[in-house]
């Protein structure tokens, strides 16, 4: 019998999340997909693993998670608390601790792009 690897805590598994987008079935999969890698391509310190059923990314910290139950929109769930310090017309919510960003379509999130990946950038820094 071969054994499967175990992932530490802090390891990459986009195996785990390419799986996951395999089987994924929303109607916004690809933008999913494509919020995903901007996110991925904002910065070599992101890694990827999946976290409360759905793909999540971080570095030292957890720091950002689809939350894939939203069908409407692509809806991405800032849940490190540094996100409160970072300004922008684009994160939503008046929460202590977490701030969401929505894409409604791919025009949307090609006009967002520039902003979440400077927010990544952003929220890595404050974050280590």
């Amino acid at each position: 019998m071969i054994k499967k690897a175990t992932l530490k805590k802090n390891e990459n598994d986009s195996d785990a999340v390419n799986a996951y987008m395999l089987k994924l079935e929303h109607p916004l999969k690809n933008e999913i997909d494509a919020v995903r890698s901007i996110i991925k391509l904002s910065s070599t310190k992101i890694k990827e693993r999946i976290k409360w059923n759905a793909p999540s990314f971080f570095t030292n910290a957890d720091l950002v998670t689809f939350n894939h139950r939203n069908i409407k929109q692509v809806h991405l769930v800032f849940h490190h608390e540094a996100i409160i310090n970072i300004h922008s017309e684009w994160l939503l919510g008046d929460y202590k601790d977490r701030r969401m960003m929505y894409f409604a379509d791919m025009n949307d999130i090609t006009r967002k792009q520039k902003v979440l990946t400077q927010i990544m950038k952003s929220l890595i820094s404050l974050a280590e």
